[in-house]
Parts: C-alpha cells; sequence; structure tokens
C-alpha cells in the first residue's frame, strides 16, 4: 500500500539544534537537589530517553519537582529559539515539498510542549510546508506509544495504518512507528543513535539523513 500520510520527528531529524536540547536539559535539571551521582543517572536517562514527552520524563526523574523542571527546559530551548539556534537540517525542507507536491500528507512529530513546537515552526517559517504538527498533549501519550501516528493518521483522513510512514533520530521513533503499525519505519542516523542500535531495535529502514526519505516512499 503506497504512503498518503508522512510523519516525520523535529529536533535531529528535520531540524538541527546543536545540542540544545541537552543544554536545556542540563540546565532544567541542576538545582534540583540531585546528587553527583543522580545528576549523572539522571543525564543518562535522558539519553536514553530522547524523543519522548519532555514533561513525562521529568516526571519520571524528578517526582513533584517535573512540571518545575519542564517549565526550565521550555524556557531554556525558547530562548535557543528566540536566538537563531535553530535551523533546517540539509535537505529538510525539500523533502517537506516533495512530500506534498506528491500528494503525501506531512505531519511533524515532537516530544516538545504545543508552545516550544510552534515558537520552532514559526521561526523556520514551515507552518506552509505542512498538514499537521503534533505533540504529546495533542494525542494522548508521546514516544514510544503509538498515539502521534495513529492520531496523524486519523486526523489527516488516512484509511489504514499501513498507509504511514513515519521517520525519526531516536529510538523511541522506530518503537512508536512500529507499534502504530505504519507500512514504513525509518531511522536516521543525524541523531545520537547509531545504525546498530537502530537495526537491533528492529528499525527496517535505516537512512544517513532525512534526505534519502523521499525515495524510499518510491518518490
Amino acid at each position: 500500500m503506497s504512503p498518503t500520510i508522512a510523519c516525520l520527528d523535529m529536533a535531529g531529524t528535520t531540524v538541527r539544534d546543536d545540542g540544545v536540547v541537552l543544554d536545556a536539559f542540563r540546565s532544567a535539571i541542576s538545582g534540583r537537589g540531585l546528587s553527583a551521582a543522580g545528576y549523572d543517572q539522571a543525564m543518562k536517562d535522558v539519553q536514553a530517553t530522547m524523543g519522548q514527552s519532555k514533561i513525562e520524563v521529568f516526571r519520571r526523574l524528578l517526582g513533584d519537582e517535573g512540571p518545575a523542571a519542564n517549565q526550565a527546559f521550555e524556557e531554556h530551548y525558547a530562548a535557543a529559539v528566540r536566538s537563531g539556534a535553530v535551523e533546517a537540517l540539509p535537505g529538510a525542507v525539500d523533502v517537506l515539498a516533495t512530500l506534498r507536491a506528491a500528494g503525501i500528507r506531512v505531519c511533524l512529530l515532537t516530544g516538545f510542549s504545543p508552545v516550544t513546537r510552534d515558537a520552532v515552526l514559526a521561526a523556520l517559517d514551515w507552518r506552509p510546508l505542512i498538514d499537521l504538527a503534533l505533540s504529546p498533549a495533542d494525542a494522548g501519550r508521546g514516544r514510544p506509544w503509538p498515539d502521534l501516528p495513529l492520531t496523524a493518521l486519523l486526523r489527516l483522513g488516512g484509511g489504514a495504518v499501513a498507509e504511514l510512514a513515519t521517520v525519526g533520530d531516536t529510538l523511541s521513533d522506530i518503537e512508536s512507528g512500529l507499534r502504530a503499525g505504519a507500512g514504513i519505519v525509518a531511522g536516521v542516523l543525524t541523531g545520537s543513535t547509531s545504525r546498530e542500535e537502530f537495526t537491533q531495535a528492529g528499525a527496517p529502514h535505516v537512512l544517513d539523513t532525512v534526505a534519502g526519505f523521499p525515495a524510499l516512499l518510491g518518490l
């Protein structure tokens, strides 16, 4: 079945932020009463859960401190966006244009809150290039659950899960796409996940960059 809906991750897949996500995590976790060992473990957990809902990550790590840490994260990332620290990864804009020109509806997925997501989209002027953008708050649960791609399927009028094509730079992206039953699930190497890690996680396809995504869809 040919894909009719493409779900692309943002940071690390289509958007480059030069480590701002990790910097924002560090800023948000610092001063939360963690020991040195606790801080180091928290950052390891952050790395292992890249792509997931940021507020859920903070709640797991910090309990009652989670919402305050998430707010600090959002503020740090928003300041970075305003300073011009985010940009399109090479080929990303062409990919969005190619997909839509082929009649494929495009949804950008992220673990950011809607406010942060929309700030990034505004900074890049990407709203005219896509059909939909979703955060965990829009879908019920974030990755690795299948809610985000399935919500995209429903909102964009897809007929079957096999019509979904998903791509992302984290293991959570792969797990989410597979759980959703997407016809095409791909990882990209522009984040911190290696080809071997993707393969071990069962990724059906691994691309060097998102620029190779249209060809995977037969475009």
